[in-house]
């Protein structure tokens, strides 16, 4: 054989070689599973309102701004469950189904920031946890938001609240996580829509008797 020709074949066999070795080092691609906390009861509304309310995502820092599913293995370390995530930010995932509870307790009309339409009343809020914590070794889903009540297009709060809510997960796999998930934000909607009904109640003024100023 063509000594030009022999290092030619072998220079590129080197080069196959190479190739092969690389791709057998590279790490296999993660696989991302995206989920959808699910509903898990019906908002039983004691009562209705007939005003009209917008309904503004929470504002959340950190890693409650991203669509990792949060988990803290100890006190004071934060990380994210592997290969998971929201379909959404837990802001907007709360936001959404405050907004469902609110259509089934059948108010004049309910909207969001992103319509920007006008309303009579505005809840807004932060979101302060959405995580899972582990405690004595199991793990507990807490959600925290703290809402706020204001007159449509002002910025006075008529009435503010914290509300805390947990539930442990039947397991400790993924999905036992989000069902528990689930639970906490139907459970969070349910106050939260008994409280608003509440304040925005207390905040209207008091009616004036067509007489009163005969008097």
């Amino acid at each position: 054989m063509n000594p030009s020709i022999r290092i030619r074949t072998l220079a590129a066999a080197l080069c196959v070689a190479a190739v092969a070795s690389a791709c057998s080092i590279l790490p296999e691609r993660e696989v991302i599973h995206t989920w959808q906390p699910p509903e898990t009861a019906t908002v039983r509304a004691v009562s209705t309102g007939d005003f009209s309310l917008r309904v503004d995502a929470p504002q959340a820092a950190g890693m409650l701004g991203q669509n990792g599913i949060v988990v803290m293995p100890s006190p004071g370390q934060v990380s994210v469950y592997k290969g998971a995530r929201w379909s959404e930010s837990p802001a907007l995932l709360v936001r959404n189904r405050l907004v469902d509870a609110f259509m089934a307790a059948k108010l004049a009309s309910v909207t969001t920031d992103d319509d920007r339409f006008a309303s009579d009343y505005t809840l807004s809020g932060n979101l302060r946890a959405f995580q899972s914590e582990y405690r004595s070794g199991s793990p507990v889903v807490v959600v925290r938001y703290d809402a706020q009540l204001r007159r449509g297009g002002s910025r006075q709060v008529l009435a503010s609240r914290s509300f805390v809510v947990t539930r442990k997960p039947a397991g400790t796999q993924v999905p036992d996580v989000v069902a528990a998930f689930g639970a906490a934000d139907d459970e969070l909607a349910q106050q939260v829509v008994t409280w608003t009904l509440g304040a925005a109640r207390r905040a209207r003024p008091a009616t004036i008797p067509e007489d009163a100023g005969s008097r």
